[in-house]
């Protein structure tokens, strides 16, 4: 037997656009067209009737839109996976919309492959970005960099000293090999390292990380050293 198809709630405000999506996606094998919506607050109804497993949320709608849809989609059905698909790439929707919940975020000029890669890679919690969303966010992540400017004495929610060097690096768009080298550590210690800062910042993925150490100021250190993991 075929695995259980995947359910797609699809919400764009212009017509000829959703059903364009219905009809891409309606040819694609493990992939079910649930609904479609034409604002975000229709995206959070279909989702939560459907038990939907993504929502491909446009962005700018007319009444509730798609940042706001994801926030509530995260609180309302936090099963369900939010991949943006816009046409937009400015810094403010970029960030905006992976704080809310979104987990991918597309253009519009992204391929019938491109959605499908993008919709299996939500529903295993694994993000997918769009190039230009990625320079976005990792441009943004270093934007007003004080510099070594003294950092607080205490960290945000309780993240040490080596979790805020490793937030630091992955919010520079690093790996968790390139991590481990740049820090003189095991990748198995980077792993855990990343794991509690997912936990302590309420973060699911690198992405939504890296909006986190944007927001709080945490920055790579130009050279943090050798020191014990």
């Amino acid at each position: 037997m075929s695995p259980t198809p995947i359910s797609v709630v699809v919400a764009d405000d212009h017509r000829v656009v959703r059903e364009g999506l219905a009809t891409i996606l309606d040819a694609v094998d493990g992939v079910h067209v649930a609904g479609l919506a034409a604002d975000g607050a229709q995206a959070v109804d279909l989702a939560v009737l459907h038990e939907a497993g993504v929502v491909l949320m446009d962005l700018h709608m007319p009444g509730t839109d798609g940042v706001e849809a994801t926030r509530r989609l995260r609180s309302e059905r936090p099963d369900t996976a939010v991949v943006v698909l816009t046409t937009y790439t400015d810094d403010d929707s970029v960030l905006a919309a992976l704080e809310a919940g979104a987990i991918g975020y597309l253009t519009k000029n992204a391929s019938a492959t491109d959605i499908h890669r993008a919709i299996e890679a939500a529903v295993s919690g694994h993000a997918m970005l769009d190039p230009v969303a990625a320079t976005v966010l990792i441009n943004a992540s270093r934007r007003d960099d004080p510099g070594h400017a003294e950092r607080d004495a205490a960290l945000p929610d309780g993240l040490t000293e080596r979790e805020a060097q490793v937030l630091g690096l992955i919010a520079q768009g690093m790996s968790n090999a390139e991590i481990a080298a740049r820090l003189y550590l095991s990748r198995a210690t980077v792993k855990s390292h990343v794991h509690q800062i997912f936990a302590k910042t309420g973060s699911r993925d690198r992405p939504q990380a890296i909006v986190y150490a944007h927001r709080h100021g945490i920055h790579a250190e130009e050279d943090p050293g050798r020191r014990d993991g």
